[in-house]
């Protein structure tokens, strides 16, 4: 009865959190916002005057460096003021999310541990871990082709006609281009402590795996640690209950903050394209229920309804990652093994982000396509394959998918600078992508259950009802 309470308040805080950043937006940052508008109109303009001049040292030259200067500075001035008016808001879901990540770390460590221990035999973790990376790999590949596919099915960049960008010209995204060197850097933790601070998990999840099997290879002796760590996890779950009233708050702080900064405007204006995003979602939704469904027939229209309010956490606050704990709990009382909830589903939130896949093919085509860059098919594949390669390990946080894109449309002539088109929609677009990541790793997680016949009938947990 409480769980179906916190989902009903969740949608509520969402219905809210429109209308206060709607009225937020009209009475209070309006004239911020107008501000901020007239100043991109007019870096715009003295940015296209710059890049056509052709004598750099003239005084007509200079003088447009400088205006662009100013223009800078009172875009700079009033974002800053527009958050200062907003940040009563976004702490509100500060605070729910570093609660959270304040969580899923020692719930990472403490569940896999007993997990991988339970399991004992490394050959069964092996097999586990096979299993488990077929499923993610099959699913990355799905999503990402499907993104592309949709994005040239749709083609909603084509209408645009957007020029060239300013080769100097940034869109403030940090990107990244990663290298084997620094991939291997990202798996492999040099201080179990540093990757707890920093929320690394899939550091995490590598010692926790050897700490896992070395507890069980000890005996009698490592009964005792998994007695232990099996205790700790179920307080940090008592926890997770706790910190999951704050949900709803935390859903109102952030849509209000999105609504009241880009308006409802924002809606109108890339409503096409926003529109053909969460429609490809759609169909991504259902190939993962067909998926789960083939495994584990009417059951997996069960295990949605029971994680709806686990993807309402995600939708409201732009990140899987708070939806982990309450993930968890629900694949634990939909029947799941707990060794095997505990092995797969950290990993999932490293390598089996669906809905940041997709996002990722279908936003880069769409910027190739707004510039009128032509990518030929073997581009494509390769782009593919390249996002298969450079977005593991990716982190369920915000804005995150962007940093992947920005390091890899480089390689391919279309412009970083674009990634200046989706920051404004990013947030709006980052909602449904994550409640797909939560999707994806909760259907992974129970079919991998299934395929290692763990998966029991439908149970009533304490820790849910309390």
């Amino acid at each position: 009865m409480k769980k179906n309470k916190l989902t009903f308040y969740i949608f509520i805080a969402l219905i809210l959190g429109v209308i206060t950043g709607y009225v937020y937006n009209v009475y209070t940052v309006n004239d911020i916002n107008s501000k901020i508008t007239t100043a991109d109109a007019n870096i715009k303009s003295i940015s296209t005057q710059i890049v056509t001049a052709k004598d750099t040292n003239s005084v007509a030259y200079q003088s447009l460096k400088v205006q662009k200067a100013a223009q800078v500075k009172i875009r700079a001035a009033s974002d800053s003021a527009r958050e200062d008016k907003l940040e009563g808001f976004t702490i509100l879901s500060d605070i729910f999310l570093r609660l959270i990540k304040m969580i899923v770390g020692p719930l990472v460590f403490t569940t896999l541990v007993v997990g991988v221990a339970k399991v004992g035999d490394i050959k069964a973790v092996g097999r586990i871990g096979g299993k488990t990376l077929l499923w993610f790999l099959s699913a990355t590949l799905v999503s990402l082709l499907l993104g592309m596919l949709l994005v040239n099915f749709f083609e909603p960049g084509i209408a645009m006609h957007l020029p060239l960008p300013d080769t100097h010209l940034s869109s403030g995204v940090a990107k990244t281009a990663l290298s084997l060197r620094d991939f291997i850097g990202h798996v492999f933790p040099r201080s179990f402590f540093e990757a707890m601070t920093n929320n690394e998990i899939l550091q995490i999840v590598v010692f926790s795996i050897f700490f896992g099997v070395a507890t069980a290879a000890i005996g009698e002796k490592g009964e005792i640690v998994i007695k232990a760590m099996d205790a700790i996890a179920h307080v940090i779950l008592k926890i997770t209950g706790y910190v999951m009233w704050l949900a709803p708050l935390a859903v109102w702080g952030a849509i209000t903050a999105v609504i009241a900064k880009q308006g409802l405007g924002i809606l109108s204006t890339y409503a096409i394209f926003i529109g053909e995003f969460y429609f490809s979602l759609l169909v991504l939704w259902i190939i993962i229920a067909g998926a789960g469904f083939f495994v584990l027939r009417k059951r997996a229209f069960s295990l949605i309804n029971n994680i709806k309010d686990a993807m309402l956490i995600a939708f409201g606050t732009s990140t899987s990652e708070a939806a982990y704990p309450r993930v968890l709990i629900e694949l634990e009382r939909f029947g799941c093994s707990s060794k095997i909830v505990s092995f797969v589903l950290p990993l999932g939130y490293s390598f089996n982000l669906d809905g940041s896949m997709m996002y990722m093919t279908f936003a880069s085509v769409f910027l190739a396509q707004a510039y009128g860059i032509h990518l030929t098919l073997t581009h494509e594949i390769t782009m593919l394959l390249i996002l298969m390669l450079t977005s593991k390990g990716i982190a369920g946080v915000p804005r995150a998918s962007l940093v992947v894109i920005a390091g890899t449309i480089a390689m391919f002539g279309i412009p970083e600078a674009g990634l200046a088109l989706l920051i404004g929609i990013d947030p709006l677009l980052d909602m449904g992508r994550s409640a797909t990541n939560v999707l994806g790793n909760a259907m992974a997680t129970a079919v991998v259950s299934k395929w290692e016949g763990e998966l029991g009938n439908e149970r009533v947990s304490e820790l849910v009802n309390e």
